[in-house]
């Protein structure tokens, strides 16, 4: 405090015997204007990527079966032909679907969604 200036200090003082002696302390008013609009909260992670894999089906192997694979092997899956495909976002079942062919690219059909309470689920 130089120069004659008698405001006082923030923050905690200290008293002769060298205690420490706590001084309170004041925030500005909380001003809600500033706040961003709920619908504005969504349009933050809507651009968000996520990886989405559509499973057709899986097998478990021995390394002596996978070394031994080579063009026109056949390795067979765990699910039957005409089966619904599962599609995982982020590793976690959302829908089940079947194969479709749109301008010549695969696709899905969705058949099936998972509710949202099953997805919460799958978090935990």
């Amino acid at each position: 405090m130089a120069n004659g200036d008698t405001t006082a200090q923030s923050g905690p003082t200290t008293t002769d015997t060298g205690e420490a002696n706590p001084q309170p302390t004041s925030f500005p008013p909380v001003d809600n204007q500033c706040a961003v609009p709920a619908n504005k909260n969504i349009e933050f992670v809507l651009d968000i990527p996520l990886q989405v894999t559509v499973q057709i089906g899986s097998t478990r192997m021995l390394i002596r079966e996978l070394l031994q694979l080579g063009q026109g092997s056949v390795i067979e899956l765990n699910k039957l032909a005409g089966e619904p495909m599962e599609v995982l976002v982020n590793n976690k079942l959302v829908a089940r679907g079947e194969v479709v062919v749109v301008n010549e690219k695969f696709g899905i059909r969705l058949t099936d969604v998972v509710s949202p309470n099953q997805r919460i689920q799958q978090l935990g």
